[in-house]
């Protein structure tokens, strides 16, 4: 569905996005991850032909974006994140408006829009004017908007930007749910909202794609050991000096309490401990209130990833892609 090889944009001789290359499959929900300011709403702008690459290639259904952007145009559906709206408009005669614009014929449009209103919640709020709305209102109706016209692939840049914790979960349920019948590119900093959503992922990094793959592989692929925490009341020395004997320790860090002392330990990535950590505090007679291993969080990943000023020299890319990843089933139209 998307295409993009060796991509440009350069603005006054600074390089907004630097040789980026990669594709998204039919059916798939990818999440375009990076800083403000790393090359994410440039690369979307350049695949929806807001403006053309200094260089390289972007093709959408096997169209160019920049020889065949009409084409393109038509197959896609585009989000912005400060949503274009008109206040003094009402939200059905926007969609209607839209519509038309996007091509729906005439006597397919009062349906279409009946069913984006529908299906994005906007039927309390329909005849109101888009200026009275909230936020959250303001948001959805953008998001109509985008899909209106059923659109083969939908590119949303920050769509939950600015709304409060009810809406944000709100729009992430309907942005799962439109994933299930159209190919779906989703930026965002907000690193919960790709786990939730996203099959796969992009990390953009001051212009450069540095990461790919799904969450799950990414943040595997990453961890180069387990890590454990215990709380153990007993005698501190002799909890330590326990627990650094035990085979597969590869590091270890206490803070010392009067009551209960914490543990921080690291081992072998093959090997479970939490067992044979169980047993050797319980066996030297001591109490145990917590043991758990602390796996590494996407969170960690991209802290890890984009502490540096830099990308890696030569804009290389972590592919980790142990398995294939089927693309989720289009259902009620084409993905």
């Amino acid at each position: 569905m998307i295409e993009v090889r060796d991509l440009v944009k350069k603005y006054a001789g600074v390089t907004a996005v630097d040789r980026i290359t990669f594709s998204v499959e039919k059916g798939e929900i990818v999440g375009f991850l990076g800083k403000n300011g790393a090359g994410k709403s440039t690369t979307m702008k350049m695949l929806s032909c807001y403006f053309p690459p200094t260089a390289g290639v972007a093709r959408v259904a096997g169209f160019d974006c920049v020889t065949q952007s009409m084409e393109v145009r038509r197959r896609i559906g585009y989000m912005p994140e400060s949503v274009p709206l008109y206040p003094d408009m009402r939200v059905e005669e926007y969609l209607t408006y839209r519509a038309r614009l996007k091509g729906v014929p005439r006597r397919e449009r009062a349906h279409a829009v009946n069913e984006v209103v529908s299906s994005t919640g906007l039927m309390d709020v329909r005849r109101k004017l888009i200026g009275s709305l909230s936020k959250g209102y303001r948001q959805r109706t953008g998001l109509a908007e985008a899909i209106v016209h059923k659109p083969e692939l939908l590119i949303l840049d920050e769509p939950t930007a600015g709304l409060d914790p009810g809406q944000i979960r709100q729009v992430r349920e309907l942005i799962k749910e439109l994933g299930k019948r159209t190919t779906l590119l989703l930026s965002t900093h907000i690193l919960n909202e790709v786990e939730l959503t996203a099959t796969r992922i992009l990390l953009i990094h001051r212009g450069r794609l540095v990461a790919s793959g799904t969450p799950g592989s990414l943040v595997g692929g990453h961890q180069t050991a387990r890590r454990y925490y215990l709380e153990v009341r007993g005698p501190g020395d002799a909890v330590n000096a326990a627990l650094q004997a035990i085979p597969n320790v590869t590091g270890l860090s206490w803070s010392p309490a009067a009551d209960w002392h914490g543990f921080k330990l690291e081992s072998v990535p093959e090997f479970d401990l939490r067992a044979e950590l169980a047993k050797t505090v319980v066996g030297n007679g001591w109490d145990l209130r917590e043991l758990r291993e602390e796996k590494m969080t996407l969170e960690d990943l991209f802290v890890q990833i984009t502490r540096t000023d830099e990308a890696a020299p030569g804009g290389g890319v972590t592919q980790i892609r142990p398995a294939p990843v089927e693309p989720a089933p289009a259902a009620g139209g084409p993905a």
